[in-house]
């Protein structure tokens, strides 16, 4: 049985192919809390991947909705029949549109808001038109998502703490972007490690490259379960 640190990891399963992916799980299951299935994978190898794993409830389809709010609401009921955990969609597509993902959704199935990836910056939201700060941009649209009745929100570890300030336990925040200490950032421009995004007050961590391309991926899972029980 995964240990109360174990289960706040969630592993992205953002590899090379099916078999890769599979080979995680099998090696992974029962040492983590959940497996992520984002757009590389789910693209190539779609809702098979997701039944392959034959384990209801433990996976987080990362697909960011954002479209029509009628399309969202059809693709969540999809997800909801494949028996995921958790799904994500776009805040920025609206009140409208956020609100018929959450009519749509069925089960225990959380619906996450996602506000800002964790690839972007303010650089990158002036370009787009934004002329907020990056902050500013997550609160707003965490906001606008707890107001239309999300259940959790994917933001930065750096936008975590001022996400539970504000919302308290009404929501669950999961934290990509997480990068133990001396990993490669990689295209993360706002990371933390796993015990700064716990403390700042993280649910979920959402833990990729530093534990699928480790030599040992279950040694690499046992040294953050260290730091987060330490």
């Amino acid at each position: 049985m995964n240990s109360p640190a174990a289960e706040k990891i969630i592993v992205a399963l953002d590899v090379d192919n099916k078999k890769q992916a599979l080979a995680l799980v099998g090696l992974l299951s029962g040492h983590v809390g959940m497996f992520k299935i984002g757009l590389q994978r789910y693209t190539a190898d779609g809702p098979a991947l997701v039944r392959a794993g034959s384990f209801p409830g433990k996976i987080f389809l990362d697909l960011k909705l954002h479209d029509i709010p009628n399309t969202v609401a059809r693709a969540v009921e999809s997800a909801g029949k494949l028996g995921v955990g958790m799904l994500t969609i776009h805040l920025s597509g609206g009140g409208e549109m956020i609100r018929a993902a959450v009519a749509a959704r069925s089960g225990e199935m959380l619906l996450l808001g996602v506000t800002v990836l964790t690839s972007s910056n303010d650089e990158t939201l002036h370009e787009v038109g934004v002329a907020h700060k990056t902050s500013d941009q997550v609160l707003r649209l965490a906001r606008l998502g707890v107001a239309n009745g999300i259940d959790g929100l994917v933001a930065s570890p750096q936008e975590a703490r001022m996400l539970r300030q504000e919302f308290g336990d009404k929501i669950k925040i999961v934290t990509p972007g997480i990068r133990p200490a001396g990993s490669d950032p990689g295209d993360q421009k706002r990371f933390a490690t796993p015990r700064e995004a716990i403390e700042s007050g993280a649910d979920y961590l959402v833990i990729g490259r530093p534990i699928t391309a480790a030599p040992d991926p279950r040694a690499a899972v046992e040294r953050i379960v260290e730091e987060l029980a330490d």
